[in-house]
């Protein structure tokens, strides 16, 4: 079995969601909790940095996006209106909450591969299915994330988690 994580489950997370340098983050859309639904999120240097643990497997109606240490981020919710899969994420530190921001998810060649832009249509992030250092392309439920500089990890992992909410993923 392939490794999804270069080094130990339990290491602290950073503080900080913006940098300098383009990031990569490896996803393994698994929850590290039993029988749980939601999905783990290392940095790249194989730490925990973001999680997401769904205990209500039937309805998915509220998600939370966590640090490591339980934090919550975002909380995700879903609208009235299931049919048409819309959703809500609220920060829940409270900073931003006057300024909407628009993103547009643009499927590439597979279900696992897709980019996100800006408003102006600035690429933020990419996200495809993790190959190891050997070129061996590991399952559809592990993928690379790569974040462009100054741009906020934890919103788009929410962005990430709610696009597999809504593709059933989660």
């Amino acid at each position: 079995m392939a490794k999804v994580h270069p080094q130990g489950l339990f290491s602290s997370s950073p503080t900080e969601y913006f940098t300098s340098k383009q990031e990569t983050f490896t996803i393994w859309m698994k929850s590290l909790i039993l029988s749980s639904n939601g999905c783990t999120v290392f940095d790249s240097n194989g730490r925990i940095v973001y999680r997401v643990d769904n205990y209500d497997c039937k309805c998915r109606g509220k998600v939370y996006l966590m640090d490591l240490k339980g934090k919550i981020l975002f909380t995700i919710l879903r609208k009235k209106f299931r049919l048409l899969g819309l959703w809500e994420g609220y920060r829940s530190t409270g900073q931003d909450k006057n300024q909407p921001q628009q993103y547009r998810m643009e499927s590439l060649t597979s279900k696992s591969s897709y980019k996100i832009l800006d408003k102006s249509g600035r690429l933020v992030a990419e996200v495809k299915r993790k190959q190891s250092a050997c070129g061996v392309v590991l399952g559809e439920d592990v993928l690379t994330m790569v974040v462009e500089p100054f741009v906020d990890h934890s919103l788009i992992v929410g962005l990430l988690v709610v696009y597999g909410l809504i593709n059933r993923k989660m």
